[in-house]
């Protein structure tokens, strides 16, 4: 009798042993999946901050994207397309005749147009119907499709100041009503077109029959 109790105890044992065994692994393998998937959020968390990193300067000072929004400057910009704005260049060098750039509203900031730039400080500029004369040439514009009629009295444009169009002219909210724009609220100029697909392209500045003018100095104009 005694030996039957000691081999029912001896089993007792054995399975007690296995039980054991078997909490142990269940528990090496929790720890292995935890410090797997601790690795995992590290490296994820790295890259992230890794990216933000990189990329928040550009998006802040260098580039930034932009939708257009309406039709004043059809046809050669849509609503909806993508845009990519360079924010940098104008740090080291003024706006040019023909850039198409992003700024704004200098009646509510609160929100941003895209216009061409047509006439710089110390310019006169007039238009026409419809024409636009810089220092009373005639300025021709080869991208422009729909002309409108409205004229703009003659004005000389002072230091730091642009006069902006929209290339739809017949349907452009731009300097003819609001007058010209401060360079303090240009954002940047128009870079690259990343959509729709089949419009990808970067920009050149447009062939002007204007070139430079011997434009007075703003002593000169205060005279």
């Amino acid at each position: 009798m005694e030996s039957k109790r000691d081999d029912d105890n001896n089993g007792l044992d054995k399975e007690s042993l296995d039980l054991s065994n078997f909490s142990d692994n269940h528990d090496t393998e929790l720890f292995s999946w935890a410090k797997k998937l601790g690795l995992l959020v590290f490296e994820v968390a790295k890259v992230v901050l890794i990216s933000l990193a990189i990329i928040l300067p550009i998006r802040m000072f260098l580039v930034q994207p932009f939708y257009v929004d309406g039709a004043s400057m059809e046809p050669n910009f849509y609503q909806n397309e993508y845009l990519i704005i360079d924010e940098i260049s104008y740090r080291f060098q003024d706006p040019e005749r023909g850039e198409v750039i992003i700024f704004k509203n200098p009646k509510d900031t609160k929100y941003y147009f895209i216009k061409r730039v047509i006439g710089l400080p110390g310019e006169t500029v007039e238009v026409r119907s419809g024409s636009v004369f810089i220092n009373g040439q005639e300025l021709e514009e080869p991208y422009i499709e729909n002309l409108s009629t409205q004229s703009y009295e003659e004005y000389t444009l002072s230091e730091g100041e642009y006069f902006l169009l929209g290339d739809n002219r017949i349907n452009s909210y731009d300097s003819r009503t609001f007058g010209p724009v401060d360079e303090k609220y240009i954002i940047g100029r128009v870079w690259f077109r990343g959509w729709p697909i089949d419009r990808i392209n970067s920009f050149n500045l447009p062939e002007y029959n204007i070139k430079n003018f011997d434009i007075p100095t703003y002593n000169d104009l205060s005279e």
